[in-house]
């Protein structure tokens, strides 16, 4: 009698005892490597690395196949058939068998629970489904159970739970979100949750059009910076007072991020009964609230670069950037205002004012602006302001633009005596934009004006309104807001591209504003008052930034006020001697000005260096160490931030002491 299974046994033949002994031995052998691959009831096989993981880490978020852990639950429960036939009956069984006690560990149960839940709300796009899947999901955390009932962090459910929450409230609660106090009939219970509208209040505004953000991609921006927590993550709009006369305000389209939780106190015994309550709540990362002793200590999922990204695309028109270079009263006026802020101001953060270039705006600066906010440091001392204007507009007449949009800002949030961050204005101006932030910090006394015409301001017949923004223009003091000044592809010395025959021809098809036309008409007008050759091109800023130019000859002879920090960062695309270097548009030995407090060349890039991680690194090590110079912190001389940025590719070019 064979003890082999029938399907086992070996089927060699008995007959033919005349064949040879070694073609049996064959046969033998390979039956039973039949035998032992056929019947073995366990059996292991390697894997790569990335399907080991993707093993490991197996659960409903990654598709239609449910977790090993939910799979146990189902399994010891005899419900695994159960689950594909009746689905409804199958989760009904598993629920009550936590209520009774039959499963003895209660969290892997609701971990079961949460994700049957979405993978069924997925297939029927059921709201109060995919709230049941996000209510057992928050049980299985119980972020306010004692820490010995909680799921381990090294659990790989704990992640897999959050994510669960989150994208299970997005789906319950639509796009935009729902905020409000709502009533939900779920499968097995009934919901109230309750909404706080205090909670909606964001520096004196209130938020609205709550967007989700898990389910969006952004592009275009170099780092996406995510703050990992719990809840669904939302973009929010802040409805601005329009009426108000402030001077900065925030843009119509900015978006902040928000986050947005169900609280269920003693959450693992409500979600079992048959009607639960709790709190919808909303926090931002500057949320006090999050810490107060009625609160889980648990930090808000927030993402803050996607929050921004959908502000650039809904409010950024790209093609303005060129309108706005021919036609100067285009950009330049955002409810009259030249300055938008990112957000409200805070006490005692300090204003960082950048300043695009040429046929640019202010969006160029969305990697830059993202890298620095995503450091705690920087977000706890400075908030940024981005200037607009008219690139094609004469350059002094952009930078008294500036000006007074500064001074007006600084003036309506109630000035240095109301906050003395207010009086401490870093500006960072690229390209053009340096050579704005470069009239602001400058005593120019008569030397600008001498450079242009050849008769004293004083002997010219104007009227006085004309007279005053002359000599607002071309006779400029440095601004005593204005502390720190960061230089940013500067064509100190004039861009050769300005000299081209179709940088003149461009020239001619700027519009300029009203205020300019009629300005260089009125000194026109006055025999002698101005050089031979009157072509109005010769005003815009492309003439300006020729070194051809009496204007930027001029403006390069005056140094930076001695008692403002000055810094120079350089791009060039290739190695070698610097005097030859160029960064496609301003060669070095143009971009290159003595006397500033420091020079970094930032190699193998381009000039729209501000994406560049080296430019911003050193952008960011410029803040912190005005921040703490200010604080009375020690600072070395040569610190480590030098020499990462050093490491990343910067090099640091000697420079001369600056009388202070």
């Amino acid at each position: 009698m064979s003890l082999l299974p029938h399907h086992c046994e070996s089927s060699v033949s008995r007959d033919n005892p005349g064949t040879g002994r070694k073609w049996w031995k064959d046969v033998i052998s390979l039956a039973a490597a039949a035998f032992l691959s056929a019947c073995s009831p366990v059996s292991v096989h390697e894997l790569s690395l990335t399907a080991a993981y993707r093993q490991r880490n197996v659960s409903a978020l990654s598709g239609a196949q449910m977790s090993n852990t939910t799979h146990i639950v189902l399994q010891r429960q005899n419900l695994l058939r159960g689950w594909k036939e009746k689905p409804e009956t199958a989760l009904s069984s598993l629920r009550s068998a936590i209520q009774t006690g039959a499963i003895a560990q209660e969290p892997d149960g609701l971990f079961a629970l949460a994700e049957l839940s979405w993978l069924r709300a997925r297939k029927t796009r059921d709201p109060a489904q995919f709230m049941a899947a996000a209510l057992y999901a928050y049980a299985y955390l119980a972020p306010d159970a004692p820490v010995s009932e909680r799921p381990d962090a090294y659990d790989p459910h704990f992640r897999q739970a959050c994510d669960l929450y989150m994208l299970a409230l997005t789906e319950a609660l639509g796009s935009p979100a729902n905020v409000q106090s709502q009533h939900w009939t779920l499968p097995y219970a009934t919901l109230d949750l309750v909404a706080n509208p205090a909670d909606r209040s964001w520096h004196g505004q209130i938020l609205s059009d709550f967007r989700p953000t898990a389910r969006m991609a952004v592009k275009g921006v170099s780092n996406v910076y995510n703050h990992p927590g719990l809840g669904e993550p939302l973009a929010a709009v802040p409805l601005m007072n329009r009426g108000d006369n402030s001077a900065i305000q925030i843009s119509d389209h900015e978006r902040i991020p928000v986050s947005l939780f169900i609280e269920i106190p003693h959450a693992r015994e409500q979600v079992l009964s048959d009607h639960v309550s709790g709190r919808l709540s909303l926090a931002t990362d500057e949320d006090p609230a999050l810490h107060a002793a009625n609160r889980p200590h648990f930090p808000p999922q927030l993402d803050s670069t996607t929050a921004a990204a959908i502000s650039l695309s809904e409010s950024v028109d790209w093609a303005a950037e060129y309108r706005g270079f021919f036609n100067g009263q285009v950009l330049g006026q955002h409810h009259g205002l030249a300055l938008t802020a990112l957000e409200p101001h805070q006490q005692g953060r300090m204003p960082v004012v950048m300043v695009h270039g040429t046929a640019s705006g202010p969006a160029r600066w969305a990697d830059m602006v993202n890298d620095l906010l995503a450091d705690p440091y920087i977000r706890q001392h400075y908030e940024f302001w981005l200037f607009s204007y008219g690139t094609g507009n004469p350059i002094p007449y952009s930078a008294l633009q500036l000006r007074r949009s500064i001074a007006a800002a600084v003036k309506a949030l109630g000035g240095p005596q109301a906050d003395p961050a207010l009086g401490r204005v870093t500006l960072i101006g690229h390209s053009q934009g340096g050579l704005l932030s470069k009239m602001l910090v400058i005593n120019a006394q008569d030397r600008l004006w001498n450079g242009l015409m050849p008769r004293p301001i004083d002997s010219l017949n104007l009227t006085p309104a004309t007279r005053d923004v002359l000599q607002d223009e071309l006779f400029p003091t440095p601004m005593p807001e204005v502390r720190n000044v960061v230089f940013i592809s500067t064509p100190q010395h004039g861009s050769y591209l300005a000299t081209l025959s179709v940088s003149r021809l461009l020239g001619r098809l700027i519009r300029f504003p009203l205020t300019v036309r009629e300005t260089m008409q009125q000194v026109a007008s006055n025999v002698g008052a101005t050089k031979p050759d009157k072509s109005s091109w010769r005003m815009g800023s492309l003439y300006g930034m020729s070194p051809a130019s009496p204007f930027i000859q001029s403006l390069s002879a005056i140094p930076v006020a001695p008692d403002v920090q000055a810094h120079s960062i350089i791009p060039v695309l290739k190695d070698g001697p610097l005097d030859h270097a160029s960064d496609g548009v301003v060669k070095y030995e143009s971009a290159h000005i003595p006397g500033v407090d420091s020079e970094l060349v930032v190699r193998h890039s381009a000039h729209s260096t501000q994406s560049n991680p080296v430019t911003i690194a050193e952008v960011r090590r410029l803040l912190v160490e005005q921040a703490q110079d200010l604080a009375g912190d020690a600072l070395p001389s040569f610190d480590m931030a030098k020499r990462n940025i050093i490491r990343m590719g910067g090099e640091y070019v000697p420079t001369s002491m600056r009388a202070k």
